[in-house]
């Protein structure tokens, strides 16, 4: 990807597991199986209407401008495209960038622009910084990849947990309240139409604090965990929309 950055690549780059789209180098979409997309996230929250979203990419997805024919639709405010769009690019763009398999797992196919349309673009050293401050802040959590793709088991009793300290929180309540034995944290984040990142990272808080198993082997092969930021603890650990519009601010900045 940084190669394709450089050359001012305009195209699809697909991965493994994500695919990430580049217009003159820079990064303007990214999609994944695991990571909810920007219609899962809108129609889940209530934003917009299954039918609201399935409309509007029928008719402005011919033309490569979804995002903007919300906007002009009266159905989303720019801030709440862009905040929904950027939200939803790196939490795609964080698995694209996971180690790679091997250069014969890419593929990029030029040219090929997304039906959403040009939004907010974000150059891929943004990106890549961004991947690495998350795997980093994951292995500081529970150093164990393998419960990132494993389905979530609670424990008995553990979403009632007791224990020292407060407990799960709301969003690890609704992680577990949603698990079933069977689905990965990428199904759940799907099903709540929430980010796979942050589901992830509650995952791993969960196993952290032993109220769901641990896969005994690392599911996929994982990957090595990263050193831990000097410092000490991260200040901002949980990617949320305070980080999402210091990005946006960031990015207007460069402009």
């Amino acid at each position: 990807m940084a190669r394709l950055a450089a050359e001012r690549a305009t195209g699809a780059l697909h991965g493994h597991c994500a695919a990430v789209y580049l217009s003159e180098g820079v990064v303007v979409h990214a999609e994944s199986p695991w990571a909810p997309d920007m219609g899962a996230r809108l129609t889940a929250c209530g934003r917009l209407s299954v039918a609201d979203w399935s409309k509007a990419v029928a008719v402005a997805g011919p033309d490569r401008r979804v995002g903007s024919h919300l906007v002009e639709d009266g159905r989303l405010t720019r801030g709440e495209l862009e905040l929904c769009h950027l939200g939803a690019l790196f939490d795609a763009a964080y698995f694209a960038l996971l180690p790679d398999p091997g250069p014969d797992r890419l593929r990029f196919l030029p040219d090929v622009t997304h039906w959403l349309g040009p939004v907010r673009p974000v150059p891929a050293e943004v990106l890549r910084r961004e991947a690495c401050r998350r795997r980093a802040l994951l292995d500081r959590v529970w150093p164990w990849p393998a419960v990132d793709v494993s389905p979530v088991v609670p424990r008995p009793g553990g979403s009632a947990y007791s224990g020292p300290g407060t407990g799960p929180t709301p969003s690890q309540r609704t992680v577990l309240e949603s698990a079933d034995g069977t689905r990965t944290p990428g199904e759940i984040a799907w099903r709540l139409g929430r980010s796979a990142f942050n589901t992830v990272l509650d995952v791993r808080r969960l196993a952290a604090a032993g109220l769901i198993d641990t896969p005994r082997q690392p599911a996929g092969g994982g990957h090595r965990p990263l050193p831990a930021r000097p410092g000490g603890e991260d200040p901002d650990p949980d990617p949320d929309v305070s980080l999402l519009i210091r990005i946006r601010a960031a990015l207007e900045a460069r402009l």
